[in-house]
């Protein structure tokens, strides 16, 4: 029913999508019956309502259970929608499926293919209809390196809806649904600079890029050495959840952790999370490497991880009596000021945490850090800082760290 139907479907994928279709108003539970038959090594997940996620002969399979309902306005669920954007594009994309390929391995090549959470991009049916839009794969590289944000395509010219994303496709069986939605800022003008690099020069490497080596113990030493900046990873065990559940609260808890940092006065130059999978091997400390889930991974970059014990504190002008009363009377001890600059008011304060190391075990289980992931990290953490990351040692987060040193767009 998706690409594979439609001859759309990359070569060297692993993962289908079964959808098993019921009439209207009948129970889904027959068909899930039958996802269950499909192969003995499978998992029961939930998205809006319960579906089977299967391993057979290499291949990773969901098989989900769908309403064949007669008109999309009429839809159930999401999954309902498969079979109208499936009947759409097979009668639009005859003679131009290799130029969807092309688009989606172009696509898959520079990182921006998918639209789960995990990766933010587009999504393999919004590829079909951006090459039915622009009749093929240049076509397409042409009309996004003209994109701005708000950029909107409405192929069939029926929505009156106002959206907020950065580049809205009007679902063409759906009009009040954007195929981008799941598309962010990022993902989108990554995929504008590719297009207009590639127009200008042409390079397989687009489609097929070079593999990032996992670093060396010795690698990333030399790559810390050269950055001469403080590097802390946080680890904890990941919880029992697919990742469109947990990559949203990791976002959410790598925004909370550098925020922490940040209103401490520890400078966040840059940061990173993943959720690395198998876990590994070997136990540290008698403390948690992982779970039979794997390893939630935060890495924050500051400034330094050390700062003075002074920490000055700016007031308000010193014309504001009643708010320069307050200010002076929150801070009964100061190491110096009152003194005015500028006209306002500074008092000098000894900071609670002098390292950031100290300030994220007395405060990171206190958090927000999502539904999922915040009783995990209650459970046990740990914080490696400096050499200390080399105890990492399993190639996930070795070619985690490869990709977030050598992180670079070309232009």
């Amino acid at each position: 029913m998706g690409s594979a139907a439609r001859s759309t479907w990359l070569s060297g994928d692993h993962d289908l999508d079964i959808f098993i279709g019921v009439s209207e108003g009948s129970s889904l539970l027959p068909a899930l019956e039958i996802a269950r038959l499909v192969a003995p090594d499978f998992e029961e997940r939930y998205a809006e309502h319960a579906y089977v996620h299967a391993r057979f002969e290499g291949f990773e399979l969901d098989l989900v259970p769908c309403y064949l309902v007669e008109d999309a306005s009429r839809i159930i669920s999401a999954v309902d929608r498969t079979p109208f954007h499936s009947r759409y594009v097979s009668a639009r994309i005859k003679g131009i499926e290799g130029e969807v390929l092309l688009l989606k391995q172009f696509m898959k090549g520079i990182g921006v293919y998918g639209s789960e959470l995990k990766v933010r991009g587009f999504s393999g049916y919004l590829a079909e209809l951006l090459t039915i839009r622009y009749g093929s794969f240049l076509g397409v590289l042409e009309g996004a390196a003209q994109w701005r944000p708000g950029e909107v395509i409405d192929l069939a010219g029926h929505s009156s809806r106002d959206h907020e994303e950065p580049l809205v496709v009007v679902d063409p069986v759906d009009p009040g649904r954007n195929v981008a939605a799941a598309l962010d800022l990022d993902r989108m003008f990554q995929f504008v600079i590719a297009s207009r690099l590639f127009s200008k020069e042409p390079d397989l490497e687009f489609f097929f890029p070079k593999a990032i080596p996992p670093l060396s113990d010795k690698e990333l030493l030399e790559e810390m050495a050269k950055r001469k900046s403080s590097i802390i990873v946080l680890e904890f065990a990941a919880p029992d959840q697919v990742e469109d559940v947990i990559f949203p609260q990791l976002r959410k808890a790598q925004q909370s952790v550098c925020s922490l940092l940040d209103r401490n006065g520890f400078s966040v130059l840059r940061s990173d999370a993943d959720w690395h999978r198998p876990p590994p091997a070997e136990v540290r400390d008698g403390e948690i490497s992982g779970s039979n889930f794997g390893s939630i991974r935060i890495l924050i970059e500051l400034e330094t991880a050390v700062l003075p014990r002074v920490e000055k504190r700016f007031g308000p002008p010193a014309w504001e009596a009643e708010h320069a009363n307050k200010f002076v009377s929150s801070h009964p001890e100061p190491l110096s000021g009152p003194y005015l600059e500028e006209g306002r008011l500074v008092i000098e304060v000894a900071r609670k945490f002098v390292r950031a190391r100290e300030l994220l075990q007395s405060r990171v289980a206190s958090l927000s850090l999502g539904r999922h992931l915040g009783p995990e990290l209650r459970r046990g953490y740990k914080i490696y800082g400096g050499e200390e990351i080399l105890e990492i040692g399993d190639l996930e987060f070795r070619a985690f760290m490869a990709r977030y040193f050598s992180a670079r767009c070309r232009i």
